[in-house]
């Protein structure tokens, strides 16, 4: 049976002068109105430890419109400077509940330049939307339809470091589950390899930052070059960023690909739970790690595998899928990332790749029958468990 839920779907659209104009000036009161409330929030929690609510901020927002200084906000819509409190409003509910940290002040250079329009600030039309304050519709390329049927009830608006401009339509959806299957997938991620599968195959690395490191290093160089302040400064930026934008959309592009191939494919999905985060420590590998992008990997195996029916199991980082032999269960004493291939002690052969994602496999097949906390041979350290199985869906 088909389930409903929310999907985005993400759309370029190309504004006239004047539609461009008006975005702007709302990008800049959404940041100027996250940035006065979270300073108010942060004088109020760090002098008197009292905390402020979203209604306070809300109240303190229609006073700021009344003021001379800050009457240039009653000339943008209303709804993204309220979305924008509320967007502050999570982010210290976030960080009161330890998930995450402190929120920071938006940056005019480096901040995502966005603004949302609930359904109360925008018209939906004969398939056009139209945005508060604006006298036409969007020009928008629609590169694949919306669901049939159904209507957005959020669009966000932004602009990235590159130019573009980019809209964002929330809608109701019905996904029907993938048909079922009895193939399990092992996935070992990997620098030479993206990933390696249980079944012996290895996917290649597109290395798409590497394909164009010699076009971004020339165009940081030309930049570098440029008068600060200029407008060809500025002209510079943009190839600069449109470089990091080839990069991360080629780079987006693959991992969709592969990962509904993945998920497609096999009922159950197992990975292992790797601390990125630690592992970008490593100057000598982290511009390799962060161009495989293996966080955006596991993050669109989990919303895909909850979408469309399948299990997602994963490892515990401290299980020794490459240290562990799969045909006896020894586990070698040492493993360096240079030995990529090696012979166990019972004569076994391994490809370290391979044997990692078969034991991998095999280990998140043995927590779908017997449940979390199962444990490999040998022990694990700080006595942590080997094997979890983690939720499909982030607390929100």
């Amino acid at each position: 049976m088909a389930e409903q839920v929310k999907r985005a779907f993400r759309y370029r659209f190309y504004p006239t002068d004047e539609q461009a104009a008006e975005l702007s000036r709302t990008f800049g009161c959404v940041r100027l109105v996250y940035n006065k409330a979270l300073e108010e929030r942060t004088r109020a929690w760090y002098g008197q430890q009292h905390r402020i609510s979203y209604l306070q901020s809300s109240a303190a927002l229609t006073q700021w419109k009344k003021t001379e200084e800050l009457a240039f906000l009653t000339e943008v819509s209303s709804v993204p400077l309220q979305q924008a409190l509320r967007h502050l409003q999570t982010a210290f509910g976030n960080f009161f509940a330890q998930r995450t940290k402190y929120p920071r002040f938006k940056s005019r250079k480096k901040s995502r330049a966005s603004a949302e329009y609930t359904r109360s600030a925008f018209t939906w039309r004969n398939g056009q939307l139209t945005l508060a304050k604006m006298s036409g519709p969007l020009d928008i390329r629609w590169s694949r339809p919306l669901p049939e049927g159904s209507e957005p009830t959020t669009a966000t608006v932004s602009r990235d470091r590159a130019g573009r401009w980019f809209v964002s339509m929330l809608c109701d959806d019905r996904i029907a589950p993938a048909p079922a299957t009895k193939n399990a997938v092992g996935i070992d991620a990997g620098i030479t390899s993206l990933v390696t599968l249980s079944t012996g195959e290895k996917v290649t690395n597109p290395r798409h930052e590497r394909r164009d490191r010699a076009r971004l290093a020339r165009a940081q160089r030309e930049l570098s070059r440029k008068a600060k302040g200029s407008a060809n400064r500025e002209k510079a930026r943009r190839k600069v960023a449109r470089v990091h934008a080839r990069i991360a959309d080629r780079r987006r592009d693959h991992l969709h690909k592969l990962t509904s191939r993945l998920v497609r494919e096999n009922q159950t999905v197992v990975i292992e739970d790797l601390t990125v985060r630690n592992l970008l420590k490593n100057h000598t590998l982290a511009r390799a790690i962060s161009d495989a992008s293996w966080t955006q990997l596991r993050s669109m195996l989990e919303y895909k595998c909850a979408w469309y029916g399948r299990d997602l199991v994963v490892i515990d980082r401290w299980f020794p899928s490459s240290k562990l032999c799969g045909a006896c269960g020894a586990v070698a004493a040492k493993m360096p990332l240079n030995v990529r291939a090696w012979t166990c002690a019972c004569g076994a052969v391994h490809d370290r790749d391979i044997n990692a994602a078969r034991n991998i496999k095999a280990a998140g097949l043995a927590v779908s029958a017997c449940g979390a906390g199962v444990r490999p041979q040998g022990s694990s350290p700080g006595g942590q468990s080997a094997l979890k199985q983690e939720p499909l869906q982030r607390e929100p």
